[in-house]
């Protein structure tokens, strides 16, 4: 793989999740070590209380059936995508700009509606509501629309970037949300794999996951960046074939994935200066990650999880946890894994327990995982 031919910046970014509805807000909060995780009892998504991370807790349901009526996970797709372009003149009038957006499940509760309410189940597509947003938005074509389990927030990125490497777009702005809805709570359930507390990413006690909602934008350009705006380096999706719902047993895919990406880069292991993990806290994910860590060459590099913060976000947390990461690194810090205690995987990585200082901050990778074996790993820096 050769080097990217244009350097994509991040021209801007946005996150709103129960912490705040901008990034600084976010920031200062993690920095803080405030979690946005609780116990919620909620009998419309289980029987049971469960912790989560969670937008949603009380707010009303739209009336839609008023004309031009949006869905919550419509509306968080629009604030956030019109904050992160507040400011950027980057416009999505322009042809030569792309809307990408990330989600694994969209208007999934408009299925779980009371028999009462009305349901326009074309909604629940991901074309149909992705029109709606990118007709509010001033995008006047339809939008790609990415979903590939976890690794969707990562997969819209990469799609963005080479995009704008192919000539295609000047720039690319890509948004992602997830609500958590009985459906989707159940279906993690169904596997066993929902933490009864909050998770521990990598730790020996670790028993599960999290869930958690937020939207996310970043805004990438080729042009008009500033010298010292962070860029996409370079990125890499591969799939072990392993399992519907397992991961490889090994790591060697997401290694590859990593090994492609630090390639692109034009980078070798030892010039990645933190490394934003995948980080779900069950026992097989967390293991994978820390024998592909371990074999792209990266076992001395402080590693983080961000999910004891905000829960898994599906379809937004490649980009929540990237907008986190790189606003790290212009900070020259390396935030905690929340719930990390001991070490709890066979391979001696070096996971961040506290906040830290870089000694250098330059570049850092981010990884992400998901059901159907998929990997992707992209590559940050200055």
């Amino acid at each position: 793989m050769s080097r990217p031919t244009k350097p994509i910046s991040v021209l801007s970014d946005n996150i709103i999740s129960p912490l705040g509805r901008t990034t600084d807000e976010n920031y200062r909060q993690l920095k803080a070590g405030v979690s946005a995780i609780r116990n919620h009892q909620d009998q419309a998504r289980s029987p049971q209380p469960f912790y989560a991370s969670l937008l949603s807790q009380g707010l009303p349901a739209p009336d839609l059936s008023s004309p031009g009526a949006y869905t919550l996970f419509e509306q968080l797709l629009i604030d956030s995508a019109a904050n992160a372009l507040e400011g950027t003149g980057v416009s999505l009038g322009d042809p030569r700009t792309v809307l990408i957006i990330s989600s694994t499940k969209g208007n999934i509760s408009l299925l779980e509606s009371d028999p009462g309410q009305p349901r326009p189940l074309e909604r629940i597509s991901l074309h149909s509501s992705g029109l709606r947003v990118a007709q509010c938005l001033g995008y006047n074509r339809a939008p790609l629309i990415v979903s590939n389990a976890c690794i969707s927030g990562l997969l819209a990125m990469l799609t963005g970037m080479r995009l704008i490497e192919s000539g295609s777009y000047d720039h690319a702005v890509v948004t992602g949300c997830d609500l958590i809805t009985k459906f989707i709570l159940s279906g993690f359930q169904s596997f066993q794999a929902v933490s009864a507390r909050p998770c521990r990413p990598f730790d020996l006690d670790r028993d599960g996951i999290t869930l958690g909602e937020a939207a996310a934008t970043v805004v990438l350009s080729a042009l008009g960046a500033k010298q010292d705006f962070i860029k996409i380096r370079g990125g890499s999706v591969t799939n072990d074939a392993n399992h519907i719902s397992g991961p490889s047993r090994t790591g060697e895919e997401l290694a590859m994935a990593i090994g492609h990406a630090l390639q692109q880069a034009g980078l070798s292991p030892s010039e990645i200066d933190f490394v934003s993990a995948h980080g779900t806290a069950t026992p097989y994910n967390d293991e994978m990650e820390a024998k592909a860590i371990s074999l792209a060459g990266l076992r001395e590099v402080p590693v983080n999880s961000l999910k004891g913060y905000y829960g898994h976000t599906l379809g937004a947390a490649g980009l929540v946890e990237s907008i986190i990461s790189l606003h790290s690194l212009q900070d020259s810090l390396v935030l905690p894994t929340p719930g990390y205690n001991q070490p709890g995987v066979s391979e001696p990585i070096h996971i961040s327990s506290n906040l830290q200082p870089l000694m250098r901050s330059r570049n850092f990778l981010k990884t992400a995982s998901g059901f159907g074996g998929c990997n992707a790993a992209l590559v940050f820096g200055r």
